[in-house]
């Protein structure tokens, strides 16, 4: 294993436990559908869990893994179970199969993969019990680039295409975002959060770069960065986030500025100006109508009132 890559796995998964504290000590889930492709490439998979009770069509949360490397993202089913609800975890390729295809914008690999995701669980969902009407999308940290951009790109059904998944409508219910980052734009992540850097190789080049070429990716940017994409037709959009607008003592200065509210709050405002509806929560800062994302989720989805 090369040294790069190495680190990259090391960050992943130290992240992976931030973001789940429990995923060491709590055991996997069996999924009720294990590994189903939703594509040719071996990280095209994806797990179904549906609640043990309860008649269906069950409203589903569709959540996604990593960018970097392959993962299937699960959150809590017990937040979703009690309320019939179910889960899907997602695996898409990554950013870095991307660069070896010389791809421009790498980030591409995992946000079109999240668009067929959704259209593949559409199409099939009678097989799975699963109401196509009723799909939120989802994600913890990196995970949650993929649903803020299917939630705000707006519909992208293609019936020309000669694939039946593409004839399917993109339109989701409902977007939520646990401590995540919501724009690959060098210069929007420096505004939000000073001094942060993250994403890459999202645009094919390291953060450095990527800030000193911005006006030359602008266009890709555009194309692919969610908060260029929201406007008053996208998806409601709940962010929450587990640390304040002041740094916890025990937390280090990068993952605390990769994490911080602060993000969400710029794309809030954005968001918002645009006639799009977005909900922040974190500590000393309650969201108003919703507990928490996870009811957020729920609520949007109707769980539990068919």
């Amino acid at each position: 294993m090369s040294s790069l890559r190495l680190i990259v796995l090391t960050i992943f998964c130290a992240a992976m436990v931030l973001e789940n504290p429990a995923a060491l000590a709590a055991p996997k889930p069996k999924p009720t559908y294990a590994d189903i492709s939703y594509g040719p490439n071996p990280h095209q998979l994806l797990d179904i869990y549906t609640p043990p009770e309860g008649a269906g069509p069950f409203p589903v949360v569709i959540w996604f893994g990593g960018l970097w490397v392959p993962s299937k993202g699960v959150p809590d089913l017990n937040r979703f179970f009690p309320a019939h609800c179910a889960v899907i975890g997602v695996e898409t390729r990554v950013m870095g199969e991307a660069m070896e295809a010389k791809v421009p914008a790498p980030i591409s690999y995992c946000l079109l993969d999240a668009r067929r995701v959704l259209q593949y669980v559409r199409l099939h969902a009678k097989e799975w019990n699963l109401d196509p009407d009723r799909i939120a999308v989802a994600g913890g940290s990196q995970g949650a680039l993929p649903a803020l951009y299917l939630g705000c790109e707006g519909e992208r059904a293609d019936s020309k295409s000669t694939d039946p998944v593409d004839h399917v409508t993109t339109k989701v219910t409902c977007v939520g975002a646990w401590r995540s980052q919501p724009t690959i734009d060098p210069k929007r992540m420096q505004e939000w959060t000073p001094g942060v850097e993250w994403g890459a190789p999202a645009l094919g080049c390291n953060f450095a770069e990527s800030l000193k070429r911005r006006d030359e990716l602008l266009p890709l940017i555009k194309l692919w960065s969610p908060d260029w994409l929201v406007n008053k037709d996208s998806a409601p959009i709940y962010f929450e986030n587990n640390w304040g607008l002041t740094k916890p003592d025990d937390v280090k200065d990068t993952d605390y500025r990769v994490h911080s509210p602060t993000w969400g709050l710029g794309f809030q405002k954005l968001a918002q100006e645009r006639g799009a509806t977005c909900y922040i929560r974190f500590p000393d800062h309650p969201s108003e109508k919703y507990a928490d994302l996870w009811d957020f989720l729920v609520q949007q989805l109707g769980a539990g009132a068919k």
